[in-house]
This record gives structure tokens, C-alpha cells and sequence, in this order.
């Protein structure tokens, strides 16, 4: 599978920003992440909609019905059985993906998207879909360390657009740029 090189997104909305990771609220953009696409009405990931699993070193996410997004790079064609429609698409270079770490992260995501983000309705593993900031964006919650962790991801184009909605939203929490 060939690889792309993905530019990092520098903020237009904040020229000087924090870097520390001691701030309440942490953004990083792991866009250069392998991002694989799969469609299958055979595939044998195990991972049921809604939920993603770590395989090895790939985050296996069930974002629809017979649809896998694999985060990282694992094999994806041998959880397949070519005996249905089937397709694996490489999808690194059209998809942003940012994280965004700590406890007041619920309290950004909740000024920019109209779902509930307390653990009972976004357990750690929960994959879902929602408009953020008006971008429809694959959000998964993937706590690291005992952290609360989210990646956001969305479509390239409006990458930049996000990645500044999202440090304006949590500026009131001390957002800090990785």
C-alpha cells in the first residue's frame, strides 16, 4: 500500500499557543496516521458498529454497518472472504484526524457537536458519527493512560477549518497544541 505524506495543519486562529502537555485540554494532528477503509458484507473483523477495537497496532473502528475504518496498519485482507462484495480503499491522504486529550474534553466537544459525551453514552471504544462545528466528522473515543481521548476525523478538505474550530472552542479550557 503506497504511503502519503500529509502536511501538518498549523492554527490560523491562534498565532502563539501553548505546547505544554500539563494543559487541561491537548490537540494533535495525527493526520499522517495509515487510515484504511473497508466495505464488506464478509468481513470477519469482529468488531461490531459503533465500536473499535485495538488489533495489534491499528485502532479496528466499526463506523457503519459492513463498513471498517483501520487506524494504523494491519492486514486488512485477511479478515475478508472474497466471496462477497468487497473493498478495501487506502484512505489516508483525503481524511484530517486530530486528538483531542483530557477531562475538559467533553466540555469543547460539547460547545461544537449537539451529542452527549458523558461515559455512560460515549463509553472508552465508542465510535460515532456527528456534525462538528458543521463538518460531518467519524469521532472516536480511545482513552490513552487514563485519559480521555477522542480522534475526530473528517474529510481533508475541511481539515483546517476544524482544526480551528477546534482550538477556538477550547480556548476557554487552555488548549494546548502538540
Amino acid at each position: 500500500m503506497p504511503s502519503f505524506s500529509v502536511p501538518p495543519f498549523e492554527s490560523a486562529v491562534l498565532t502563539s499557543y501553548p505546547s505544554s502537555t500539563d494543559a487541561p485540554v491537548t490537540i494533535s494532528d495525527e493526520s499522517a496516521v495509515a487510515k484504511t477503509l473497508i466495505r464488506s458484507d464478509r468481513a470477519q473483523f469482529g468488531v461490531p458498529f459503533g465500536s473499535s477495537v485495538m488489533v495489534g497496532d491499528a485502532l479496528v473502528c466499526g463506523t457503519r454497518p459492513d463498513e471498517w475504518l483501520i487506524l494504523g496498519t494491519v492486514d486488512a485482507s485477511a479478515a475478508v472472504d472474497s466471496g462477497g462484495f468487497t473493498s478495501i480503499i487506502p484512505f489516508t491522504h483525503g481524511r484530517s484526524l486530530f486528538r483531542l486529550s483530557g477531562d475538559d474534553t467533553p466540555g469543547l466537544l460539547e460547545k461544537v457537536c449537539g451529542l452527549d459525551w458523558s461515559d455512560n453514552m460515549t463509553p472508552d471504544g465508542a465510535v460515532v458519527t456527528a456534525s462538528v462545528a458543521l463538518v460531518t466528522c467519524d469521532i472516536i473515543r480511545t482513552d490513552q493512560d487514563g485519559q480521555r481521548s477522542y480522534l475526530v476525523m473528517c474529510d481533508r478538505s475541511f481539515g483546517q477549518y476544524l482544526f480551528d474550530a477546534l482550538i477556538d472552542a477550547g480556548t476557554e479550557f487552555g488548549i494546548a497544541v502538540q
